[in-house]
């Protein structure tokens, strides 16, 4: 345990977990895009949404996307922040089975056109978990500099990735396989101690039975 559990993050209240931990999803969930998002379809689960409103959730979750942090006075007037800053966004409710009670799945759309997936929860304390990426399990924290790549589930992409990592003198913290089935997609999620270099990233873009690479920098 470490104080941030007993204490809690420096933030812009009511709460830890729907108001804290929403800027959070938001915001890593704008890194992800790693480009500015002019729309999003924003569908709150659980908790989320019978008492997110009165906690700010939305409020929080705009202010993410906007690229705010935790402690951001601006968290509170996001959605005016939003419209001067040209992001389009609207709310609606789902139902994610099996989903932690303070969760959300997001539809956005940056400026190049490039869309993004993502669901997400906040587990207390101003803490999250992004629990998948484009419909594919994810489940890392954002709290490392972290690369998922999507691909074809075929022999010889992991050691690809470890091997460029390792080329990159990036170290790796957490490494978790995905499959949908044997033959079909698979996620791999590597969170890591150091950032990884752009050109690393744009070497696994264009290797053969990779689909898609997200990268999440803290930098």
């Amino acid at each position: 345990m470490n104080m941030l559990d007993i204490i809690g993050p420096a933030m812009v209240g009511p709460s830890s977990s729907h108001t804290a931990g929403a800027v959070r999803i938001g915001r890593i969930a704008r890194k992800l895009m790693a480009e500015k998002i002019i729309s999003a379809k924003i569908l709150l689960h659980g908790s989320f949404l019978a008492t997110g409103k009165g906690h700010g959730t939305d409020r929080a979750l705009v202010a993410g996307l906007l690229g705010m942090d935790v402690d951001d006075d601006r968290i509170r007037i996001s959605f005016e922040v939003a419209a001067a800053e040209g992001l389009s966004f609207e709310f609606g409710s789902i139902m994610l089975p099996d989903a932690h009670p303070n969760s959300v799945k997001m539809y956005l759309t940056g400026g190049s056109g490039k869309k993004l997936e993502v669901v997400a929860s906040s587990i207390g304390g101003g803490r999250i978990l992004v629990n998948e990426i484009d419909g594919l399990t994810a489940n890392f924290s954002g709290d490392y500099p972290t690369l998922i790549v999507h691909n074809q589930d075929q022999p010889g992409h992991v050691a690809e990735v470890t091997s460029m990592l390792s080329h990159k003198s990036v170290n790796i913290a957490t490494m978790q396989l995905y499959r949908d089935g044997r033959g079909g997609k698979a996620v791999m999620v590597v969170e890591c101690d150091q950032e990884v270099p752009e050109e690393g990233i744009r070497w696994l873009e264009h290797a053969e039975g990779v689909l898609k690479v997200t990268y999440l920098s803290l930098s």
